[in-house]
Parts: C-alpha cells; sequence; structure tokens
C-alpha cells in the first residue's frame, strides 16, 4: 500500500495526469465536435430557410428561381432609412444615458460602499423579471396622466417625451431594459482590475474626479464598455414591443410592418441585420484578443 501512494506521489509531482484524467480530456476533444455540429445546426438551419426564401421564388413561370433581387431592394426600400437612423439615434441615446448612470454608480459603490453592491445588483437586474408587456403598459397607464396635468409645467414635458422625431419615451424605456445587461458588462471589467488602487494613486497625483473616470478607469475598461454598447445597441436594434405599442416606427417595427407587404424583403433586411450584429460582435472579440496579446 505505501509503495502504491508512494509512486501515485512521483507521479503527481512529475506531472503526469492520472488515467481519469487523461480518459476526461480525451471526451471532451471527442464531444467537442458534436456539440459545434448541433449548434450550428441549431442556428444555421433557420437562416437557411430564411435564405432560401429569400432568393428562390416558387411555381413554374418565367420569373420562378434564383432571384436574388431582394437584397437589392434593400437600399432603396421606403422607410428603410428613416426608421434605421432613428433607432441608431436611440440607440446612442440610451448608450450615453445608461453608462453615465451606472458607471458612476458601480465605482462609488466598490469604493464607498461596498455593502450595497447587492442593491445595486438588484436594481439593475430587476427589468428581467417584468414582463415587456407589462412594462409599456405602465408607460401607456403614465402617458394618460397628460391631460389632467394640463395646467401644469408637466404638460410641456410629456408633449416633448413623445415627439414622433425623436420619442425620449423610447430612451427612457430601453435604458431601463438595458440596465442587467450593461450592469453584467461593466461587473465583469471591474472585477478584472483593481478600483481602489488605480483611484488612489491618480487622487494621489492630484487627478480630479472627472480625471479619475475619464483617464484612468475606462481606459481599463476598454472591452467591458464595449461589450455594454454593444449589447445595449442590439438591445434597440431588435426590440419590438415597446416601439410598437406606442406607436413609433423604429426599426423592428419596420421590419414586422414591410412583412405584410414585401415578405421576402422582410425577411432578407432581417438577415442583413443579423449579420450585421454578428459582424460587429466578431470585430469587438477581435480586437479585445488583439489587445490582450499586445499586453
Amino acid at each position: 500500500m505505501a509503495r502504491v501512494s508512494t509512486a501515485g506521489r512521483r507521479l503527481q509531482r512529475s506531472g503526469t495526469p492520472p488515467a481519469s484524467e487523461v480518459r476526461r480530456r480525451r471526451h471532451r476533444l471527442t464531444s467537442r465536435p458534436f456539440i459545434l455540429l448541433l449548434g450550428a445546426l441549431y442556428f444555421g438551419m433557420p437562416m437557411l430557410a430564411a435564405f432560401l426564401f429569400t432568393v428562390l421564388v416558387p411555381g413554374d413561370g418565367p420569373n420562378s428561381g434564383w432571384d436574388p433581387s431582394a437584397y437589392g431592394r434593400i437600399a432603396s426600400a421606403d422607410g428603410i432609412g428613416a426608421s434605421l437612423a432613428l433607432s441608431f439615434g436611440l440607440a446612442v441615446a440610451a448608450i450615453v444615458i445608461v453608462l453615465a448612470l451606472t458607471l458612476p454608480a458601480m465605482i462609488a459603490v466598490r469604493l464607498a460602499a461596498p455593502r450595497l453592491r447587492p442593491v445595486l445588483e438588484v436594481l439593475c437586474t430587476l427589468p428581467l423579471v417584468v414582463p415587456p408587456i407589462t412594462f409599456v403598459a405602465g408607460i401607456k397607464r403614465t402617458l394618460t396622466w397628460q391631460e389632467p396635468l394640463s395646467a401644469t409645467p408637466l404638460y410641456s414635458t410629456f408633449n416633448v417625451v413623445q415627439q414622433p422625431s425623436f420619442p425620449l419615451v423610447l430612451v427612457i424605456a430601453y435604458v431601463v431594459l438595458a440596465l442587467p445587461f450593461v450592469y453584467r458588462a461593466l461587473d465583469a471589467g471591474l472585477r478584472t482590475i483593481d478600483v481602489r488602487t488605480l483611484v488612489e494613486a491618480a487622487r494621489n497625483l492630484g487627478a480630479s474626479w472627472p480625471q479619475v473616470v475619464i483617464g484612468v478607469l475606462m481606459p481599463n475598461l476598454r472591452s467591458a464598455l464595449a461589450g455594454a454598447c454593444f449589447l445595449t445597441l442590439a438591445l434597440v436594434l431588435g426590440e419590438y414591443t415597446v416601439a410598437a405599442l406606442l406607436n413609433y416606427q423604429t426599426y423592428p417595427v419596420w421590419i414586422v410592418w414591410n412583412a405584410g407587404v414585401d415578405p421576402q424583403l422582410s425577411v432578407a433586411v432581417s438577415l442583413f441585420s443579423l449579420a450585421l450584429t454578428w459582424a460587429l460582435l466578431l470585430a469587438l472579440s477581435t480586437a479585445g484578443a488583439r489587445r490582450k496579446e499586445s499586453k
């Protein structure tokens, strides 16, 4: 027995893995291609079917067969430019506001009140448990207070937030919906750096609080900030319920509306948007990997 234990210790010291660990590694290597293939089929088959729907015209007529003209009609489609510009503008405003709210609050909690971190986490992740239909119903109910407040200064505020050219009410809604994703992205970034040491060093060198946040912390949180911006942009470009029920024609609402007019064009635009989103995600991941290698 002593000889067996001594041999086991020698194997551990020499760095040779035991047989059970070798079997587990082989199992991972053999099961990984199967999992990747299953994931590719799960995501690829619906996209392939959608693509075939956009380029194949059924029937035996002269116009049947391969016809990729739906993708050529994307740029000239009526209303797509205005709806896409509106969604991008709403996304930029939502990104600026949600980062201005969450980043200083998370830094302050980490430095001055670490016991409040669970409270801040619950507040930021609370929108995940509220159904979007309930959320937008509450917004519509709140907007009905406009008439009773017609004799007060709040009446003009209600008018301003509902301007069709740039509805601020959608920006507020998107900020709330993006809070959980932004919080998780920034929390993961803040866990990778020593916030207290960086802040104390910058303050001892005479930096003001804006200089600390903008010049010291934000450069170390580039990947986390980029992830938060990307998640918010993807949410705004894909959110339909709030905008549709509040009667605003954003980019997702335009896609659904156009599905009844030109189904092939609507699906082509959806695939184009999905490809653009994946390209942005791939560029973000590649930039983060290159930055880590350069360090």
